[in-house]
This record gives structure tokens, sequence and C-alpha cells, in this order.
């Protein structure tokens, strides 16, 4: 039997942990700062991050009603 060809790592992902059981490095996608929980690491995204993500949101309306045309045949 011979050995399976050890397969090549994919372009922009980091290679797995080396012999020593170091994990890889992961930044924030955001700020660039490492990311430490594993919940982070699965995001990509630390949590000060998702949470200043998180306060956008669409425009409210105003107090005003838009006054629209009728539809025409109606």
């Amino acid at each position: 039997m011979t050995a399976a060809p050890t397969p090549a790592p994919l372009p922009g992902v980091d290679p797995p942990a080396g012999p020593d059981g170091e994990r890889p490095r992961v930044v924030c996608r955001l700020c660039g700062r490492p990311l430490r929980d594993p919940e982070a690491r699965l995001w990509g995204l630390g949590h000060g991050c998702r949470d200043k993500l998180a306060l956008r949101t669409a425009p409210r309306r105003g107090p005003w009603d838009v006054e629209q045309e009728a539809l025409p045949g109606l």
C-alpha cells in the first residue's frame, strides 16, 4: 500500500495547526486584533466589532405622511 498524498492547502486558508499543537492566528476582519474566544474565531469578528455592526440599522421613518398620487385606473 502507498500512502495517500497530502492535499495542498486552499488559497487564502490558514494551514492547520503545526506539530507543536499551536493553532493558527486568527484576527478580527474589522479591526485586525487577534481573536482568542472560540465564538469570535468562528464569526471572524471580535465581540466589540460584532456589537458595533449590530447597531447599524435602517433609518427610521420620519413622523410625516408621504403624499402620493392615486394610481391610474382607480
